[in-house]
């Protein structure tokens, strides 16, 4: 049996006194006498180890995928250029039909879960699944020999090499990839990292059922709970509870966390959806622990850790090839935006410098992905001794601080195209919900003090243009229902994105930006 393996060895008494030094230093907080911590020493401790980011499993199995029909592509048109005179079939058709053969072969080896991880970590104990996939994948191409009586071109012995080279390939690759795959989770490269809110009995049930799983995925990095030592103990099943709820979500935004599990019983209904007001905010998946309650649901309601039941409160959103797909879009239209736009912005650079004194370009700090901050590059629009780099005083109509050059750019929205060097980066996306400026106030309010969950809108990249601009929530937030509204319809977009989406914005940006009714 494997045991999941833990962020170190904890020492129970060092652990005790630890938190007892925290809970000295939150009593002088109340006093007055130093500034409360957002997350424990401890916990910081414990997420650092977390930091770098993982590649979860959906990514590195997709790749692989994509490495076996490459090579079995390779395979078939290598037997086929030795076998088959290019005079007699065409080397195109060769290909077709070595396409259609790979692509044929990786989707059996799919229905025949042979890219679950038990199949690769264990590549022996299915070989009959390997060799039922490479052999049905040949079917299709021998009986359409057989009737178009095409026996000439492709002979018994092009079949025989071709089916033993792909065998010899096959186990060959596989138990390398099996290697590879415990090499992955024994160095944190391939897994899901989790965290377990709520502590005592429930907690160690659930860590006993997870561990006791042969071939999971699942690291746990520590437990979160409100309720003091009495209910909830420092260390439970070998895993020391890090703090309360609050710092919880501190330390989701500075380890790089997959999921949270909700380990209480679905008799805490109010409990439960304390947690979630709290947690929502989070990119990650947030379950809820199903394997010790006796209600039963059917089973398409559940999702599994191994055969853990979990139930899915919250998915992440844009994951795994989501998040790939979204990211070879950026690039490409970004690209193609600059491609066309570089006259426009050589032309704003030389009216900003030749008008104004200071740099071309202005960088602001603003709210990015997960709560982090990020740099936004933009044309710069004041002068340079009225700027105010923290956007505590938002940009009004006739501003006295803004350029007459920077009035143009900003109308036309011409000072945000440096953005377009943010998303070759990584920072931004080309579509999502505007980035904030980390100090944006509504009337003397912060936008997190005005609108719940207001955070939620980080769970994605923040974009260039979003949902909301193109709806008319662009420019000044001089009241309170401006900036619900531009949550609320940036929340719409997170929960309802597809690629398709992107191209919608993207496509009605240009035209939407001529309306500069609200832009300053």
């Amino acid at each position: 049996m494997n045991q999941i393996d833990k962020p170190e060895q904890f020492n129970i008494e060092n652990i005790r006194r630890q938190v007892s030094e925290v809970r000295a230093r939150s009593a002088d907080e109340k006093a007055g006498e130093i500034t409360p911590p957002a997350i424990n020493p401890f916990a910081a401790k414990i997420a650092e180890q977390f930091r770098e980011a993982n590649q979860t499993p959906s990514i590195i199995i997709g790749q692989f995928r994509l490495f076996e029909f490459l090579s079995f592509l390779a395979i078939g048109l290598g037997v086929s250029y030795a076998y088959i005179d290019a005079h007699v079939q065409p080397f195109l058709i060769q290909a077709a039909v070595a396409i259609g053969l790979s692509a044929l072969t990786v989707f059996i080896l799919q229905v025949v879960d042979a890219y679950q991880i038990p199949a690769l970590r264990a590549p022996l104990h299915c070989v009959r699944r390997l060799l039922l996939a490479w052999g049905a994948s040949f079917i299709p191409l021998l009986v359409l020999v057989a009737l178009l009586r095409a026996g000439s071109i492709y002979s018994p012995r092009l079949f025989i090499v071709w089916l033993l080279t792909g065998i010899v390939f096959l186990f060959v690759e596989r138990i390398a990839f099996a290697y590879g795959i415990r090499n992955w989770t024994r160095n944190g490269v391939m897994e899901r990292r989790a965290v377990i809110v709520g502590g005592g009995e429930p907690a160690r049930e659930l860590i006993r059922a997870l561990e006791s799983q042969q071939d999971n995925d699942i690291r746990i990095c520590g437990i979160f709970d409100d309720r003091g030592d009495g209910r909830s103990p420092v260390v439970v099943a070998g895993y020391p509870k890090l703090g309360t709820v609050a710092e919880l979500v501190e330390f989701a935004r500075v380890a790089r966390i997959d999921m949270l599990i909700i380990a209480l019983p679905m008799s805490a209904e109010n409990r439960i959806l304390q947690l979630l007001k709290k947690l929502w905010v989070l990119p990650v998946d947030i379950r809820l622990a199903a394997h010790a309650n006796k209600l039963r649901f059917r089973p398409r309601a559940y999702s599994h850790v191994g055969a853990v039941p979990m139930l899915d409160i919250f998915n992440k959103p844009i994951r795994d090839w989501d998040s790939v797909a979204k990211r070879v879009f950026d690039i490409f239209f970004s690209l193609v935006a600059l491609s066309l736009l570089w006259p426009v912005m050589i032309g704003a650079a030389i009216a900003v410098k030749a008008t104004s004194k200071g740099p071309v370009f202005f960088m602001q700090k603003r709210h990015g992905f997960n709560n982090e901050i990020i740099k936004v590059f933009k044309f710069r629009s004041m002068y340079t001794n009225m700027s105010d780099p923290s956007a505590r005083n938002a940009v009004t109509k006739n501003d006295p601080r803004v350029t007459p050059v920077g009035r143009f750019l900003r109308k036309s929205s011409i000072d945000e195209l440096p953005q377009l060097f943010n998303v070759l980066m990584g920072s931004l996306s080309l579509v999502g919900p505007r980035p904030h400026a980390v100090l944006a106030q509504s009337h003397d309010r912060t936008y997190a003090d005005v609108v719940e969950g207001y955070f939620a809108r980080h769970r994605v990249k923040p974009g260039v243009t979003g949902w909301a601009q193109i709806n008319g929530w662009r420019g000044e937030i001089d009241n309170d229902d401006k900036i619900k509204f531009r949550t609320a319809y940036d929340l719409f977009y997170i929960e309802n994105w597809s690629l398709f989406f992107d191209l919608k914005i993207l496509f009605l940006t240009p035209f939407r930006l001529l309306n500069t009714e609200n832009a300053y």
